[in-house]
């Protein structure tokens, strides 16, 4: 295992974690013997955002007297009010559930995460409530280390930083989430001082939105570590089928992709078994060229019409729909429409404007470079995520 700072925390955490949320609604045993493969191989950071007490519990046990050895990011304003995800804003939940976290790991969080910041609402009723103080009393008073949040959007993540409170955060990093097509926009130049438009090349940012460049390096500058989620794009990019690219990624190129981004310390795969866990392992043996990623992102399927790559194009919305989060979640949930996480059908239930809203004017598959269905797709995801048409 390798270690790596995670910003300006002070803490050395293993450059693979373990995102726990596939140890839901499993039983025990398995869940122990994920544990102990991820201990075995040196895995120090596990996320665990879900509020289910039972697997919160069946993860504390499989730790037993070996809590020292991992640290914890917690989520403050997860909770399964009437075992049903959600999250939530109203103070007295939040501090139910979060103190219950508190008790099952022993009274102590190493990374006590501002449960999910994507939209402005997000951000005022966390920054702008009781909410953010409650964080700074448990940080005070011991009960957790450090301040984070979790966001997939990368302006409320600039917002989030800017406010000087946290020290890292969770964020979805993967190609397909950062990178546009290279033959329809290209950003090249983003200089720490002048921002966009500069003379001076940087080549890691080649073909990558903008303001998720300029997230990163504010990221580098403030010295805000990044543990990185959704590495595989919830296996869409190691899929032979679902892969927007000429061929599908390999694990250890998904890994080197998010660790090569400018602040990540961690990437923070989904495993529940034993040999999940080995496989990722693979990425320590794997060469440089089994790692290199930058051929096949530099190429988009030729065959790949009607398939969203997430790149805005589509925008700006008149309905204010946030056209490329609904169709992440659309395409998650398509991979296996018999087990859609809960998380992913909870990030679409509490979008501000969602499938349901779309007018069908049209101006988004007018702008499409490849030529997506949006308006039928905000249909499927309607009746998808709510059961409606």
């Amino acid at each position: 295992m390798e270690y790596k700072q995670l910003g300006k925390t002070g803490k050395a955490v293993s450059a693979i974690g373990l995102g726990c949320e596939w140890l839901d609604r499993k039983p025990y045993e398995q869940v122990k013997e994920t544990i102990d493969a991820a201990l075995e191989v040196g895995v120090n950071i596990f996320d665990v955002f879900m509020p289910g007490r039972e697997v919160r519990e069946n993860i504390a046990k499989a730790l037993g007297d070996r809590r020292g050895k991992v640290m914890i990011q917690g989520h403050i304003g997860a909770t399964d009010v009437n075992q049903k995800f959600d999250i939530s804003r109203d103070m007295p939940n939040v501090k139910k559930y979060f103190e219950d976290l508190l008790r099952i790991f022993g009274g102590y969080i190493d990374f006590g995460m501002l449960f999910f910041i994507d939209s402005q609402k997000d951000f005022d009723a966390i920054f702008n409530t009781d909410f953010v103080k409650y964080a700074e009393h448990l940080k005070k008073q011991g009960d957790i280390g450090h301040i984070g949040f979790s966001s997939h959007n990368p302006a409320m993540a600039i917002e989030a930083i800017n406010t000087g409170v946290p020290e890292m955060f969770l964020f979805s990093v993967n190609p397909a989430f950062d990178m546009i097509p290279s033959e329809k926009y290209i950003f090249d130049h983003f200089e720490v001082d002048t921002g966009f438009g500069s003379d001076s090349a940087n080549t890691l940012f080649r073909g990558i939105d903008p303001k998720r460049a300029e997230l990163y390096k504010l990221c580098e500058q403030k010295q805000i570590g990044i543990t990185a989620m959704k590495p595989f794009a919830a296996g869409k990019l190691i899929s032979k089928e679902h892969t927007p690219y000429n061929k599908p990624l390999t694990i250890p190129q998904c890994i080197h992709y998010a660790l090569s981004r400018p602040a990540v310390a961690s990437v923070m795969p989904g495993c529940s078994t034993r040999a999940q866990v080995y496989e990722l392992m693979e990425y320590f043996q794997a060469s440089e060229s089994e790692r290199d990623f930058s051929e096949i992102i530099n190429s988009v399927r030729s065959d790949f019409k009607g398939a969203c790559v997430y790149c805005s194009h589509c925008q700006p919305c008149p309905m204010d729909i946030d056209i490329a989060a609904v169709m992440k979640y659309l395409d998650i949930a398509r991979l296996d429409l018999e087990n859609i996480p809960p998380s992913i059908r909870s990030h679409y239930l509490s979008l501000d404007m969602s499938g349901a809203d779309c007018n069908s004017c049209g101006r988004c598959e007018s702008r499409c470079p490849f030529g997506v269905p949006i308006i039928d797709n905000m249909s499927e995801a309607t009746r998808i995520f709510t059961g409606t048409e």
